[in-house]
């Protein structure tokens, strides 16, 4: 049987779009049972009306439950309340306050359940004076000085993915796992909160630093110099990326393997200082080279060479790569999605994320049945507190 380290912890998911979904979906597939609270009728914004269909919603919540409740009426919120004793972890991602205005803020949920994790994920953290403001994946990358680190120098451009979101959905699993472990220690609750703002510090750290070490804001090239890295074109038409950082053996062994040994002799070059000082000047010599030969040739003699070195691939391309299959990075579904499994192994087995993602109310019935009779789910079904997809 497949080892997965959360079984047996429950989390209730109050919150929708990427930066706390993504997070519980890596803690579902490391074996809790998360169960969504979401909106009846429709659920959360981002099924975007395609209810299980979407294949973002797809990609974020597979393997969930979902428990659709009106939290606007008293019974709705009391339903919630009567099934926190049985969760060991609450977490949410509404603006602040808005959960707690709910009577299911933090120390509500600890007088139900006195060792609670409860966690909040908000845009800019649940005090300061931006703590109101709404914030989405952009406004992370754009606060954050992502947009600045990525562009040119005063061209400031949008980026592509969605690495605010996703790196706040790593900052909320990585902090429900330390909660647990402080509660294990403790036998305390935990309050543990996060934000995109926060989380996006973990992307640039190093930019933080290279404005220290230039006495500048770095922008999209700052750190090439210091990296030695380069982003060339063979003649196939295909890119390879090269990053020798600052070791003089793997100078040398690129070198070789663009038969220009001359370079290793060139005061420019010839040592990591100049050669950082020239990197300007160096890029078209390497770009140069490389259009030469063709794609294939490269990667056979970078290999021979021990070079860092990888091809550029496309998202395509990265999930039909034979080391990306080796790892089992990828779990397909029947019609093709690929989802991505966890970015760990366990016992030598990375765990899958098993099932399908639930339609809107799909386990309502079934999860309302731990602290309710038949009749009062009956009763509140049938007055638009619950809402349960039984087809």
């Amino acid at each position: 049987m497949q080892h997965k380290p959360l079984t047996g912890i429950r989390i209730l998911e109050i919150g929708g779009y990427i930066a706390l979904p993504f997070g519980t979906s890596l803690l579902c597939a490391l074996g809790a049972e998360v169960v969504k609270v979401e909106r009846t009728g429709v659920g959360e914004d981002f099924r975007r009306q395609q209810n299980d269909e979407s294949p973002y919603f797809r990609q974020y919540n597979t393997g969930k439950r979902s428990l659709s409740v009106d939290l606007k009426t008293e019974e709705g919120v009391a339903v919630v309340k009567a099934l926190i004793p049985r969760f060991d972890v609450v977490l949410e991602n509404l603006r602040p306050g808005k959960v707690a205005a709910l009577g299911l803020g933090p120390d509500a949920c600890r007088a139900l359940r006195p060792d609670i994790v409860y966690g909040s994920v908000t845009g800019f953290g649940s005090t300061g004076p931006l703590a109101n403001r709404p914030a989405y994946d952009t406004i992370g990358h754009a606060f954050g000085g992502l947009y600045s680190l990525f562009s040119d120098e005063g061209d400031a451009q949008l980026a592509g993915g969605l690495s605010a979101d996703l790196v706040t959905g790593l900052s909320t699993a990585t902090g429900v796992l330390a909660a647990l472990v402080g509660r294990l220690e403790t036998g305390r609750p935990q309050l543990m909160e996060t934000s995109i703002m926060e989380a996006v510090s973990a992307l640039t750290i190093d930019g933080i630093t290279q404005a220290f070490e230039l006495g500048a804001d770095p922008s999209r090239t700052s750190r090439h110099p210091q990296a030695q890295n380069f982003c060339v074109p063979t003649a196939s038409g295909e890119f390879l990326a090269v990053h020798l950082s600052s070791s003089q053996k793997f100078w040398q062994s690129l070198c070789r393997a663009m038969d220009r040994m001359d370079l290793t002799t060139d005061p420019r070059f010839a040592e990591y200082r100049p050669r950082e000082a020239n990197y300007f000047t160096l890029v078209p010599i390497v770009e140069k080279e490389f259009a030469t030969k063709p794609k294939q040739h490269w990667e056979r003699v970078l290999t021979e060479h021990d070079v860092p070195f990888a091809p550029v691939l496309s998202m395509t391309g990265y999930l039909d790569h034979p080391q990306v299959q080796h790892l089992r990075m990828v779990e397909r579904q029947a019609d093709g999605l690929a989802l991505i499994r966890p970015p760990w192994t366990f016992d030598g087995e990375r765990p899958d994320r098993g099932g399908r993602a639930p339609k809107v109310g799909a386990d309502t019935r079934r999860v309302a049945r731990e602290v309710l009779p038949s009749a009062k789910i009956d009763e509140l079904l049938a007055s638009g507190v619950l809402y349960a997809d039984e087809s």
